[in-house]
């Protein structure tokens, strides 16, 4: 970091040299963890581009469909980089589909019926899910939570994988959520899988992979998953698809999805591209490039707010399997304290103060920060906080480290002015 941006952000901000030292020296400490994220960013940058070029993307393919969208060839491609890219045999990506909860609902009604069982191998799913699955309890399926991963905690035991026999689905979250806990990495995954598919052969095995995708070098149809879903707001939009959801595996899975989202006998045959077509091609093309700065802008708030006292999950130099660096910060004013912090750092709506509230899909009130110029977009800079013990904040994206790097000084010192 250039001396000049510092001195910059101490006139523009009145950040203390005290805090100015603290990431300098959080930097030099950061940089082998950096270059491994660059590493990972290459291999996955040559993945995608020549799942482009096999696919033989077009200029033509950008180009607009209406109506019920058949023929719409430029859809089709799209969908079949995608689904070289994740490891499927097809996948499903559409501007129709509003988010990641979407995405992994399409799959869940489309999959299970009354009478099957799914099985949450995770533990308890994010909290936007609780009312999906509620509703198909309420259809007659069967549900249960196990957690074969994280049974006694962040750094404890697995659990029984019997404790899935006689699933006809599970589910795994790739990302902790509102857990202060690392995420599931692609070798767990894989190990996991493995012994799971041991027990339960005929089970499908549906993974989440919001906020994971580009993290590792492989994704988790690459080592067993057949069906995963995720949000065009997180990883592989790139920071510039303007909505979406996706949905990649066999094609028999995706269809059933594709089902849900349209109707019975249509599927995926419909659904016009309208003008979103180059966005959302371009977004997957730079989503190597742009989780990379938000990994990067996560292992240097790991470390900058570890070495501030801070309990941190993951810990700043542990592998990554998602974007999200948790900070335990003790109290309902210092969350809303970050999360002021990281909006005034942010290049939309940065004169915009935080509050909490009531969400739709959240059981508690949360508080959010995120001035992105796609709303909800998490691959941009944004912090979010269910208002409930241990009061950790969950920061994620960052489409520019230096905005990152700037949130956490910005952060560290109201968290300093509101203990003095």
């Amino acid at each position: 970091m250039n001396e000049a941006l510092w001195r910059q952000w101490m006139k523009d901000y009145g950040i203390s040299g005290r805090w100015i030292d603290e990431a300098k020296a959080a930097l030099l400490a950061v940089e082998p963890c950096w270059r491994l994220v660059e590493d990972t960013a290459s291999v996955n940058r040559a993945r995608v581009l020549r799942a482009f070029q096999r696919a033989q993307v077009t200029e033509r393919d950008f180009f607009p469909t209406t109506g019920y969208g058949y023929g719409d060839s430029g859809r089709s491609r799209l969908e079949q980089v995608y689904a070289e890219v994740f490891g499927g045999e097809s996948a499903l990506v559409r501007w129709q589909v509003c988010c990641g909860t979407h995405a992994i609902s399409l799959c869940l009604a489309g999959l299970l019926k009354a009478g099957d069982t799914l099985v949450a191998a995770s533990g308890k799913p994010y909290d936007t899910l609780h009312p999906v699955i509620e509703d198909l309890r309420d259809r007659g399926v069967h549900y249960r939570e196990v957690d074969l991963f994280w049974q006694n905690g962040q750094n404890g035991g697995e659990g029984n994988v019997e404790d899935i026999r006689g699933a006809t689905m599970v589910l795994v979250q790739r990302s902790a959520g509102y857990t202060f806990r690392p995420g599931i990495s692609i070798e767990r995954l894989e190990k996991a899988i493995k012994a799971m598919r041991r027990v339960a052969p005929q089970a499908v095995y549906f993974v989440d992979n919001c906020y994971g995708e580009f993290t590792e070098e492989r994704e988790p149809l690459h080592v067993g998953a057949d069906l995963i879903a995720g949000s065009l707001m997180k990883n592989p939009g790139g920071g510039i698809a303007p909505t979406g959801g996706y949905v990649v595996g066999r094609s028999s899975l995706v269809e059933k999805a594709a089902v849900r989202l349209t109707a019975p006998g249509l599927g995926s045959a419909v659904g016009p591209s309208l003008g979103f077509l180059r966005l959302m091609f371009q977004g997957l093309f730079l989503a190597p490039g742009s989780v990379r700065e938000a990994l990067q802008g996560a292992v240097f708030a790991g470390r900058f707010f570890q070495e501030l006292g801070f309990d941190v999950c993951p810990a700043w130099d542990e592998p990554r399997s998602d974007i999200i660096q948790a900070i335990k910060l003790g109290s309902p004013a210092a969350l809303l304290a970050f999360c002021e912090a990281v909006q005034q750092a942010s290049p939309v709506d940065s004169m915009a103060k935080p509050q909490p509230g009531a969400m739709p899909g959240y059981q508690h009130e949360v508080v959010m920060a995120a001035g992105t110029f796609v709303q909800g977009a998490t691959l941009e800079l944004s912090a979010d906080a269910p208002l409930r013990p241990p009061f950790a904040v969950y920061m994620q994206g960052g489409l520019a480290r230096e905005q990152n790097i700037l949130a956490c000084l910005l952060a560290a010192q109201r968290l300093s002015l509101q203990a003095s």
